[in-house]
């Protein structure tokens, strides 16, 4: 290879260092941008790599050959670097299989810091493992670059460590440091640990690794005077990397959520489990079917007539689908049920007794980031295009839109078509704004948690009344969610809402019930009689 492709693999790399290995790891070409610790990178050339690296890292290094396929490019592994003379350096390697050199490998080396003191008798020089976001980034990096079927031979390792607590600050970086020297090493990759929380950690390691990983938590608090004891337990990844991806972010957020374990009697890899089949048996659920749509009116605030009704997905015994929902949209399962639950709405509204019904169904973010579901949902009205005038789709925050203008357009085939467009739980989220700003859309939908608090908290009217004006500005309708009492409703609509939902008018219910029975309709015109606008 001449020196102008190495040069421009130095360039695009950005590194301070290319270096390129032979298969045994042995340096047969060094060039940097300067000296470390007053050496040049040239003179390592006929030495293995491994020997200018700490301990930990070299297995790091190892272990990234080993995995390159041709063509591959390695993830960024941190790793530190043996300035020779009692330092090292912290650096970023990353490793490329460049066809044109095989079987050798090309190098890059970024130095992140300065040389800083170590005691090379002490295994704590180790490089300290990432925190909880940093363990995900890598590992996104990591999987996804990896070979087709390399997932079936990989698996998710979990430690809790016992004795951390009471360790003084100084100390606890050491043991900490050592930890991390232990789990990279111990890692698929030499770089894949991460520290979730004070103290538990996680590593991807490889399914037939026999180690025992909580020996070696005791080691390293043995070398530092500490006595600790830990548990480890591991799942096996398999599937595809997207997935396995998905379902690790869940496991480990819903664990970490509020700084612990939701339930402390699980480990991290139950979570995982779980989590894997939660996902399986709402797959399940989505294919079959096998859920119901209850209605809850939304009633017109000056005349208390229904308007039209929104449709809730409910699984067993009538249960909410919160929790599923949030699910589904981490681990990228919402669109099949979001459709789902319009082809349960439209098949209401041809059943018999269904020609004055209207219909709203929610749609998460997520499914509006390509055109399966409008596309989906035009289909499925094409038979009968009088239908569409019955059905609104309610855009919910909880997963956001990445690209609104692709957005606006997919939603504006939708309104083209004859369907109503909702924003859903404006207030609640901090993208509302950006939503109403750059979607067009006929109705929004203000959150129960602003609708509640009219009476106690002026700053709340009066939010609510300056979104009325700007509603009424852009001529939208206005929902309110939430409504309780009679005084919430009519203060609503003298500030200018047009239609409300909550117990106050009715609950979710099996079949839509357009004859309202509460005390705030006796008396009151009744009937699904009125148009979307």
């Amino acid at each position: 290879m001449t020196l102008t492709p190495r040069l421009l693999g130095l360039a695009f790399a950005a590194a301070d260092a290319l270096i390129e290995v032979d298969q045994h790891g042995v340096v047969r070409f060094a060039l940097g941008s300067g000296p470390v610790a007053g050496q040049q990178t040239s003179a390592w050339v006929g030495r293995p790599l491994g020997e200018r690296l700490s301990v930990q890292s070299a297995a790091t290094l190892r272990n990234l050959l080993d995995a390159l396929l041709p063509g591959q490019r390695s993830p960024a592994a941190e790793v530190l670097v043996d300035c020779g003379d009692g330092r090292m350096r912290p650096a970023t390697l990353r490793v490329f299989a460049l066809p044109d050199i095989a079987p050798a490998r090309s190098c890059a080396l970024s130095y992140q810091g300065e040389p800083f003191e170590v005691d090379h008798a002490s295994p704590a020089a180790g490089v300290p493992p990432r925190d909880a976001e940093g363990f995900l980034t890598h590992a996104h990096a990591s999987l996804s670059s990896g070979e087709t079927g390399a997932l079936q031979r990989l698996a998710l390792a979990f430690i809790d460590v016992n004795g951390l607590h009471d360790v003084d600050p100084a100390t606890l970086e050491r043991v900490h440091h050592r930890i991390g020297g232990a789990l990279n090493a111990a890692s698929h990759d030499g770089a894949s640990a991460g520290r979730l929380t004070s103290d538990r950690y996680a590593l991807i390691r490889k399914l037939d690794d026999t180690r025992d990983l909580a020996a070696e938590m005791r080691k390293a608090g043995q070398a530092e005077g500490v006595v600790l004891s830990a548990v480890a337990t591991q799942s096996a990844l398999g599937g595809d990397a997207a997935s396995a991806l998905r379902a690790m972010r869940f496991a480990i957020e819903g664990c970490l959520k509020d700084g612990g374990l939701g339930h402390p009697e699980l480990s991290f890899a139950d979570s995982l489990q779980r989590t894997l089949k939660d996902a399986d048996r709402f797959r399940s659920i989505v294919r079959d079917r096998d859920f119901a749509l209850y209605y809850q009116p939304i009633v017109d605030l000056k005349t208390r007539a229904v308007h039209h009704f929104e449709a809730l997905a409910r699984f067993g015994q009538g249960s909410g689908p919160a929790a599923a929902i949030r699910m589904a949209e981490e681990l990228a399962l919402i669109d099949g049920f979001d459709l789902a639950v319009a082809e349960k709405a439209v098949r209401r509204l041809r059943e018999p007794g269904g020609g004055l019904l209207k219909i709203a169904v929610n749609v998460s973010g997520a499914s509006l980031a390509n055109d399966a579901y409008v596309a989906a949902l035009l289909k499925m009205t094409a038979a009968a295009p009088d239908d569409r005038r019955r059905l609104m789709v309610e855009v919910t925050e909880t997963a956001a839109l990445a690209d609104l203008a692709a957005a606006d357009r997919r939603l504006g085939a939708l309104r083209h078509a004859g369907i109503k467009v909702c924003i859903d739980d404006f207030g609640a989220g901090s993208a509302s704004f950006d939503y109403l700003r750059g979607l067009s859309v006929d109705a929004v939908k203000i959150d129960g948690a602003l609708v509640r608090d009219i009476h106690t908290d002026a700053r709340t009217r009066t939010l609510i009344a300056h979104l009325i004006e700007l509603c009424g500005s852009l001529e939208l309708e206005t929902i309110a969610e939430m409504i309780e009492t009679d005084q919430i409703a009519d203060a609503l609509r003298d500030l200018g809402v047009t239609h409300g939902q909550g117990w106050l008018f009715g609950r979710a219910e099996p079949e839509p019930r357009t004859i309202l029975n509460t005390p705030a309709i006796r008396g009151r015109r009744q009937g699904v009689v009125e148009g979307w606008s």
